[in-house]
């Protein structure tokens, strides 16, 4: 049987460019996934007042960013691309796509369906399912598949947050770095505003349900549910006791998203007398613009303005040994 493995990702504009930028943010925001807003109010406040004045600002900070390799996600993703290739051999084929700009997944998909598969498995690297990340590539794919006259037998990866490999590739990660020697350690997941947390209940909202306890039938695709979920799996697999992190969510836009707030962490930690923390980000499989500019640069100087002296950055699995083990696991599971 030959099977294509497909690897999805964010994405990234295609330079750091202001017209660039523009570009990846108007397709991005767009998405009505992302910006779950109706059409018109949508289309109004993303093509004339946040794209055209964030652009300019977002280029700068992507400027830093940009490496002589080009973007993290995209050297990081054909990296892991080859590997998982190596790994899986001759009877499978791996490519990789972005959800926003380039490779896109119209093309790529194109070029799997001349390639005639038997059996393609969509893999988005989210580890935890939110409808803005996963469900937009799952139904930008099927949107696509959907129209063509053969279609091969499809497996989809929702969500892997509590697969055994996956944990093992994150603690195997984090043990370069001693917990001991910090004063506290964050768990800083990317943010999403509450509402659409709230869509994924048929009953109630996420604050009914014990989501930074428990994972049920409720609220197992809960994205709170499952960046706490994954937390628990972590700090057990390094030994982290409770009373000595906190999970938090970054990038927030206005105070109805998910909290607490990871700025506000920051400053509190620094507040109490902190002077060095340890932070992880386990939604993000390869490091980015929210991890080495965010965490690393940002809430580095935010830190130091209130009294803290360093925030240590945990790197994202990017091309680990254990990641790629994890990416053949998933790959073969039933």
């Amino acid at each position: 049987m030959k099977t294509t493995v497909l690897l999805i990702n964010l994405g990234t504009p295609d330079s750091p460019s202001v017209r660039d930028v523009r570009s990846y943010l108007g397709q991005f925001l767009n998405d009505p996934r992302v910006v779950d807003l109706p059409w018109l109010v949508r289309k109004i406040l993303v093509n004339l007042i946040i794209v055209p004045f964030r652009a300019p600002k977002s280029a700068k900070i992507y400027q830093k960013l940009w490496t002589e390799k080009g973007s993290p996600i995209i050297f990081h993703g054909k990296r892991v691309q080859e590997l998982l290739q190596a790994k899986l051999g001759d009877g499978y084929s791996v490519e990789l796509a972005m959800r926003y700009k380039n490779p896109g997944i119209p093309e790529v998909l194109e070029r799997i369906r001349v390639s005639n598969p038997d059996r393609i498995i969509v893999l988005p690297l989210f580890p935890q399912y939110a409808s803005a990340s996963t469900g937009s590539a799952l139904q930008e794919v099927m949107d696509i598949v959907r129209n063509w006259w053969v279609i091969p037998e499809l497996k989809f990866i929702s969500q892997y947050w509590d697969d055994p490999l996956f944990i093992r590739a994150l603690v195997e990660r984090g043990k370069q770095y001693d917990w001991r020697e910090y004063d506290h350690v964050l768990f800083s997941y990317h943010g999403l505003p509450e509402r659409q947390v709230d869509k994924i209940y048929g009953e109630g909202l996420c604050q009914d349900h014990h989501c930074e306890d428990e994972i049920s039938e409720e609220n197992k695709f809960c994205y709170k549910a499952t960046c706490y979920g994954t937390t628990r799996l972590l700090a057990q697999g390094l030994g982290i006791p409770e009373e000595k992190y906190t999970v938090c969510f970054q990038s927030r836009l206005d105070k109805k998203w998910l909290e607490p707030f990871a700025d506000r962490i920051v400053i509190e930690q620094a507040q109490k007398g902190a002077k060095k923390l340890l932070v992880f980000s386990p939604a993000f499989v390869a490091d980015c613009l929210e991890t080495t500019i965010e965490i690393s640069d940002e809430y580095q100087l935010l830190f130091e303005e209130h009294g803290g002296e360093k925030i240590q950055l945990v790197e994202s699995l990017n091309d680990h040994p254990a990641w790629i083990e994890a990416l053949e696991g998933l790959v073969k599971s039933d």
